[in-house]
């Protein structure tokens, strides 16, 4: 993601608001009502900042950043922006990859500027299209439920809510709105091309369903509401259903299989429970018959692995886990003085940092190392057995420094190298968080 520019207000203040403006009718609306409402209420002591995503997909885009830009000058609130890159526009579904990425940049901007709260405008049309959509992908109760009027979103541990506060309004409502306050915005070109299943439904499908039906847009959204109560009663079932077979964030195997010969529904609710909990999108019908074959025929001591949402699911002595494979980086920690835990001398770190010794590599397979005074060298792979580490985190980083091995992550320090006394660092593997 690009840089972005950023406005010079400073202001002591309680609240921080972000809203998401693309410079469409719904953004701008959205921005005048919360703007004015500030406004009329200045004992709240809020400061709301114009968050917008520069996709470059469209060529007006550097001309919608401009508008966006303007618009926080008029309505006297902070900017920043950022702009994301596709470099390969033919992988993948574009438009879910955008809107994936979108909220990711936003969720990133709410986090460096300690925005508790993100409004994002989407109305009932838009809320009645995705409904449709789901309709045509088979989804189950989740994916009816549409989109929530408040969701939280967490990055580097700091929550922030996303809220939809013109969900209850439609289009028409927004234009009137617009109309009335003589509001100004811009046009997408790519909103009336039918090729994008969305614009399609829009143009195409909903206007044939209000001459059918006059509120039927009103309709859908309220059969998303009722269907997003529904949801909840499943995952309070889910909850009791599967008390005894989530555990820890995983799924106990056994357990799971019993409850599917007795009541396979329950089963598959528990699962889809288990998968949103750690963030993952529902699975389609065919997936989840896959799974339950795969795990009916197989062996106790028998390993498994899905790849679902971009994430690995893997059967590891009867439990199911969602691993998450981030990257990450070698941290050197200074002990303090009075430390009574050991640490590598911060001279010989230090001078193996300005020689270029300090260095990272991965697993071959024949290291090995001692981690513990009065005990041989091991190799990593018997390390990893004592200490019953799954499989799939035995492809531990390493450390070393002029070429001998000081550090394994998840197993610990090679103790011939660490010192009691003076200047002393510990190196520690940080895990990257996965986006």
């Amino acid at each position: 993601m690009a840089n972005s520019r950023k406005s010079n207000l400073s202001l002591n203040v309680i609240q921080r608001i972000g809203v998401a403006v693309s410079g469409g009718l719904d953004s701008v609306v959205l921005l005048d009502t919360v703007c004015k409402s500030v406004k009329q209420n200045a004992q709240c002591n809020t400061e709301v900042w114009v968050l917008h995503i520069h996709h470059g997909l469209q060529k007006p885009a550097d001309q919608w950043l401009e508008f966006c830009e303007k618009l926080a000058k008029k309505y006297q609130v902070h900017f920043d922006f950022r702009l994301l890159h596709f470099h390969d526009r033919s992988m993948g579904n574009i438009e879910a990859r955008a809107r994936a990425g979108r909220y990711e940049a936003l969720t990133e901007l709410c986090a460096e500027h300690a925005i508790d709260d993100l409004l994002l405008a989407h109305h009932q049309n838009d809320q009645a299209e995705t409904i449709l959509l789901q309709l045509l992908r088979g989804s189950g109760v989740a994916g009816l439920s549409g989109m929530p009027t408040e969701r939280i979103n967490t990055i580097d541990g700091h929550s922030i809510s996303l809220w939809r506060p013109l969900l209850g309004h439609s289009r028409a409502d927004l234009e009137a709105y617009a109309k009335q306050h003589k509001l100004k915005w811009v046009e997408d070109p790519s909103n009336q091309s039918v090729a994008y299943r969305r614009n399609a439904i829009r143009k195409q499908i909903i206007p044939r369903l209000e001459k059918i039906q006059p509120e039927a847009v009103a309709n859908l959204a309220r059969s998303a509401e009722l269907l997003a109560q529904s949801q909840k009663l499943l995952d309070r079932l889910a909850i009791l259903d599967g008390k005894e077979i989530i555990q820890d964030a995983q799924l106990q195997v056994p357990l799971l299989l019993n409850l599917a010969k007795q009541d396979l529904p329950a089963a598959n609710n528990v699962m889809r429970f288990w998968l949103k909990s750690n963030g993952l999108a529902m699975p389609s019908q065919e997936r989840l018959e896959s799974w339950w074959r795969d795990l009916r025929k197989v062996k106790a001591d028998s390993k498994l692995e899905w790849m679902h949402d971009q994430k690995k699911i893997y059967l590891w002595r009867h439990n199911l886990q969602v691993v998450n494979e981030g990257s990450g980086r070698w941290e050197l920690r200074s002990l303090p003085a009075h430390s009574k835990l050991r640490g590598l001398p911060a001279s010989w770190v230090k001078q193996a940092q300005d020689s270029n010794q300090l260095t990272f590599k991965v697993r071959q397979g024949s290291e090995k190392i001692q981690i513990r005074p009065n005990t041989p060298r091991k190799t990593l792979k018997n390390l990893f057995q004592e200490a019953d580490v799954p499989p799939w985190e035995r492809h531990a980083p390493l450390l070393y420094i002029n070429d001998e091995l000081v550090a394994v992550a998840g197993v610990g320090l090679s103790y011939p190298h660490l010192v009691a006394s003076g200047k002393r660092v510990l190196p520690e593997w940080v895990q990257n968080p996965v986006k």
